[in-house]
């Protein structure tokens, strides 16, 4: 029993410790959990209070975003109204201009208008009177016929058809007379008119003329250069002559060489050719045929701009880029000594000034006066055609309009003119080059013999290259030599020489020379 009671006991003290193990460790959670209950709030609440302190200086930049926004976006509306305020001043000046255009024409048609009442007026008058006469006639041919009654033994018919005769004759008389004075009258007023219209024209194109040069000089940097450009036993410079088709003359003047040739183009290619070599310092035969070949290059691109230019100075637009390099190319060409372009170029000016005086399309006139020696370009690579001819079917070709195309190519009254501008271009190409000093015969007589002397030589078969030199006086060709041996450029220059006897006149001698050039080339790789 004994035993039994201690260890009902000791279960009692055991269960005893094991309650008070239990709720201690529920104790201490209960503290712990309050403990760390008590930390998040105050961990919340700092997170709560960062929130809102994060949250007003978000606020703050937002606020200054906006006011940013704001000010930008007035100063955007203030932009935009000044535009639009520039822009309705810049249209209310168009309109101002405009209505004062309208203005100007409503005033020209109120004139018109009232000349045409002041000419009806003066027909009306003139009809009075022609009725008046008519009144008087019938009095008279009354009384006539009373009179031949009681005088005459004459029928009645008889005395109508003298009477008739007698009145017929009064009339046609008077016709003519009045005939006569309204054509000289006509003609006083037109003549005037003319001479008005011309002066005006050539007042306002006043410009110089000289005569082209066959010339160029080209400045040395040094006369050491001289030598580089002979080159060894004279290579460098037969090269050069035979690329370009030209003189070169290297004379005794000091840090110069002259370039001659009646080819403007040709003296222009060369002269290019030769600063580039002076510059870049390499002068050698392979060389300078490539730098030739760039001057050409160069050339063309020269000329298109100068086109371009001379129809922008004269505010003609829309022209076809191959019309703009014929005109431009004009600028190496000569008439009579006179320079191609410029000549154009006053021609266009001149037509242009007529026009806008007799109330007609000026830059329809401009334009024709600008394309009408165009055909002089092309005209010696066309068989059949005059220049005109040639640039009138040109500026069909390249999209200009037929009244254009109809006024270049009747310029020289080749072909039936169908419009007033073919006369006008006319008048203004005779203008242009009956000035005193525009033109010099001796000049394009020259020229276009020796124009003449190249194309009988370049007629032969197997010449890739004819060039006439020294003033006319030497022809130089080069064969091809593939095509032409030794002795047939023997048989080629014996050939020439009898063609030009027969067929060309001349002072003094023409000296013939044949060039055969054979080269090996072979590239290492």
């Amino acid at each position: 029993m004994t035993e039994e009671a201690g260890i009902y006991t000791q279960s009692i003290v055991l269960s005893i410790i094991v309650m008070g193990s239990v709720l201690a460790g529920y104790l201490l959670r209960w503290f712990f959990a309050n403990k760390k209950l008590k930390d998040a709030q105050a961990m919340a609440k700092g997170i709560v209070d960062q929130a809102k302190r994060e949250a007003e200086n978000r606020k703050k930049e937002i606020e200054l975003q906006g006011k940013d926004m704001m000010l930008q976006l007035r100063q955007e509306f203030e932009e935009e109204t000044r535009h639009r305020r520039e822009e309705n001043n810049k249209i209310e000046k168009r309109l101002m201009q405009k209505e004062e255009n309208l203005d100007k024409r409503v005033d020209l048609l109120e004139r018109k208008e009232k000349d045409m009442e002041e000419r009806l007026d003066e027909l009306k008058v003139k009809e009075q009177k022609v009725i008046d006469n008519n009144e008087q006639l019938e009095k008279v041919i009354a009384e006539e016929k009373d009179r031949l009654q009681k005088i005459s033994s004459m029928t009645e018919e008889d005395a109508k058809k003298l009477l008739l005769s007698r009145v017929d004759e009064d009339l046609l008389q008077e016709k003519a007379s009045r005939i006569r004075a309204m054509e000289e009258e006509i003609k006083s007023t037109v003549d005037k008119k003319s001479r008005e219209i011309l002066s005006v024209a050539i007042q306002r194109c006043s410009s110089e003329h000289t005569a082209a040069s066959t010339v160029t000089v080209v400045l040395l940097p040094s006369d050491e250069m001289k030598g580089r450009i002979i080159g060894r036993e004279g290579r460098n410079i037969r090269a050069l002559e035979a690329a370009a088709g030209v003189d070169i003359i290297i004379d005794d003047t000091p840090e110069a060489v002259t370039i001659s040739g009646f080819d403007m183009y040709r003296r222009e290619t060369a002269r290019i050719a030769l600063e580039n070599l002076i510059a870049d310092g390499r002068i050698h035969p392979g060389r300078i045929e490539e730098v030739v070949e760039k001057a050409k290059k160069e050339m063309e691109n020269l000329i298109k701009e100068e086109g371009e230019k001379t129809a922008f100075d004269l505010g003609i637009h829309g022209m076809h880029v191959e019309l703009l390099k014929l005109v431009g190319r004009l600028k190496f060409r000569t008439s009579y000594g006179q320079n191609g372009l410029q000549h154009t170029k006053e021609v266009a000016m001149l037509i242009g000034s007529m026009a806008s005086q007799l109330g007609l399309d000026s830059k329809l006139a401009m334009r024709a006066g600008l394309l009408h020696d165009i055909g002089k370009v092309v005209s010696q690579d066309v068989e059949e055609g005059t220049h005109a001819i040639v640039g009138g079917n040109l500026a069909r070709k390249y999209g200009e309009r037929e009244e254009v195309a109809n006024a270049v190519e009747s310029h020289h009254d080749e072909v039936e003119s169908t419009t007033i501008y073919g006369a006008l271009v006319c008048a203004a190409d005779a203008i242009s080059a009956s000035r005193p000093g525009a033109r010099a015969e001796t000049l394009e007589t020259y020229v276009k013999r020796l124009e003449n002397l190249e194309k009988i030589a370049n007629s032969f078969k197997g010449i890739s290259k004819a060039y006439a030199l020294q003033a006319g006086r030497e022809v130089r060709m080069l064969v091809d030599p593939d095509k032409i041996n030794d002795d047939e450029a023997i048989v080629l220059a014996r050939d020439l020489r009898k063609k030009i006897e027969e067929e060309m006149e001349y002072p003094g001698q023409i000296k013939v020379i044949v060039l055969r050039e054979t080269r090996a080339v072979e590239f290492a790789k």
